[in-house]
């Protein structure tokens, strides 16, 4: 499979690619797909046999029981749950995630994504790794999602100053060769230059006798003026503001229960901040992340319990919506509707003219409207607006959204030396395993594991976890086997062909249990993000073939006695 990324690429492409205006309560011109939707609709009135009928002869002729499976594979895997939605009442996660499974389940050869994991958990975005990672089909997507990259592609293109550059491998790779490219760019535009100094003083003295050897010297003499004068691109968002003093009580929950209807958000939670805390929130759709943090900024008020806030504290709120509400306005405006000035550290003052320069919009963009604005801009000028205030609280929601990735470096630089508080949400985990020091998970129906560690570290507690559960529930199958064994039973023989998948089950069995051991130790031992992703991975896929196995030799285990 040919996997294939662009950095930078314009967005204006995507969303045909993605076919965002895709409801699975539309006409379809499928017919796989109309005799699986006709058949569902008919098992909701199971005594109309003749319809039913009728409904499972054309599921036969279109052979569409396996499209069948996998449309419910799709759908349950990426959330959607209620198939007749139509466009107008979706939000926007539901939509994006309603063009993935469109798309998903055409099968196609040639595949184009624009930012596929925005508006998708961690968990759906690692089975959408692993299904891209297998398809039979070539990839083109757009994402900034630099774990996706990594796990995902094997070849990214980069756009740079009009040039397109392509490198083998996957981001970490184009990371370590872009650096050696700018370098040796570098060397080679200073040494054009210093011979270029050369060649100028030949000109200037030059006979006005040309011979043709000198006429080729001059033509040498304009590639190599061009090549002096090529400007190597060195813009980059700069983050310096200073954070408000915060004293000794910051926010402090206080038994605090919150529900809706018979969901549960928070049950008789406490939790005390600590100064300069970095916490990450994560965990599936609808658990509660987003109510917790409108809790905690004090826009939703709790059932019981209560919320105390330190008299220092002030929030900066970067939240999904962006500037929906500044469209109308310039981008100057959006800053100094906040402040005129802002202090820096040192006591430095920048006005926010100079501040909007720092964060890349030129004086000519300042004094455009917002509606003219890209999605990374108005993302990076809402950036710029939630710093201006000086917070020393940040709660960010989806923050790397449409930020390109060298401004995402910039932010991760700034949040790691940040000096106040910081709540993350974000299904980035790039992001998150840069800047959080312990992560809040929300499992569902009030349960909130404080895990004290970044994403990666979790991830792989989360494989140790599951490894140790799998192996618990194959002792519990090989113990009710043997009871089941010394039961009195009628023996039947295996055949000759049973006989042989058994003995070769017994071996293949005990070389996947060494390496599964193998691989818990070398979980346990590294010290790379990376290869703790790899590793938990791998740990992940041999134990469900392990299980596949192991069921399979405990069946044909019983008529071996």
């Amino acid at each position: 499979m040919n996997i294939l990324s662009v950095e930078n690429i314009s967005k204006r492409y995507g969303p045909r690619m993605l076919f965002q205006d895709f409801s699975f309560g539309m006409e379809s011109d499928n017919p796989l797909r109309d005799a699986v939707l006709a058949y569902e609709k008919a098992l909701q009135n199971p005594d109309d046999n003749e319809n039913l009928q009728r409904c499972m002869d054309e599921m036969d002729r279109q052979n569409a029981w396996d499209y069948e499976a996998r449309v419910q594979e799709v759908l349950g895997q990426l959330g959607i749950e209620n198939t007749a939605l139509k466009v107008d009442a979706a939000s926007g996660g539901q939509r994006k995630r309603a063009a993935l499974a469109k798309v998903m389940l055409e099968e196609p050869d040639f595949l184009i994504l624009d930012e596929p994991t925005n508006h998708l958990d961690l968990d759906t975005i690692e089975w959408l790794e692993n299904w891209l990672s297998g398809g039979q089909f070539t990839l083109l997507m757009v994402t900034h999602d630099r774990y996706f990259l990594d796990r995902v592609c094997s070849d990214i293109l980069e756009i740079d100053n009009g040039e397109l550059i392509r490198y083998t491998g996957n981001y970490s790779y184009f990371i370590e060769k872009k650096a050696e490219r700018q370098a040796q760019m570098a060397s080679s535009v200073e040494k054009a230059k210093n011979l270029m100094r050369t060649e100028l003083e030949w000109m200037r003295r030059m006979p006005k006798a040309r011979t043709t050897k000198s006429k080729s010297r001059i033509e040498a003499f304009d590639g190599l003026q061009q090549k002096a004068s090529k400007r190597i691109a060195d813009e980059s968002v700069q983050l310096g503001v200073k954070t408000e003093r915060m004293g000794s009580k910051i926010i402090e929950f206080h038994k605090v229960s919150k529900a809706f209807d018979d969901i549960k958000i928070t049950d008789q939670f406490s939790y005390t901040f600590k100064r300069k805390e970095k916490l990450g929130v994560v965990g599936k759709n609808g658990t509660g992340k987003s109510t917790f943090v409108k809790m905690l900024l004090g826009k939703v008020e709790p059932d019981n319990g209560k919320i105390v806030q330190g008299e220092t504290i002030r929030f900066g709120h970067y939240d999904q919506e962006g500037l929906l509400a500044s469209d109308h306005k310039r981008v100057i405006e959006v800053i100094t509707d906040v402040a005129e000035v802002i202090e820096l550290h040192k006591g430095h003052k920048l006005s926010a003219a100079q501040l909007l320069e720092r964060f890349l919009f030129s004086r000519e963009k300042q004094w455009q409207l917002v509606s003219t604005l890209s999605g990374g801009e108005k993302r990076r000028l809402y950036l710029c607006r939630v710093l201006m205030a000086n917070p020393n609280f940040l709660v960010l929601d989806e923050p790397t959204n449409d930020l390109d990735i060298d401004t995402l470096q910039v932010l991760e630089d700034y949040l790691q030396v940040f000096d106040g508080c910081l709540v993350v949400v974000s299904h980035d985990r790039f992001f998150m395993d840069k800047v959080v020091d312990h992560l809040f998970v929300f499992e569902g129906q009030a349960a909130i594991r404080d895990f004290p560690g970044n994403y990666s570290q979790y991830r792989a507690k989360k494989a140790d976890e599951e490894a140790a559960k799998s192996k618990a529930v194959a002792q519990k199958k090989a113990v009710a086997r043997k009871a089941d064994q010394d039961a009195p039973k009628e023996k039947t023989k295996l055949t000759y062909g049973e006989r042989l998948e058994f003995e070769k089950l017994e071996k293949e069995v005990e070389e996947m249990e060494g390496e599964k051991a193998a691989l818990a130790e070398q979980l346990s031992s590294t010290q790379s993000n990376e290869e703790l992703m790899k590793i938990s991975d791998k740990l992940e896929t041999l134990v469900k073939k392990l299980d596949a196995k192991t069921q399979r030799w405990m069946e044909l285990a019983e008529y071996t006695a």
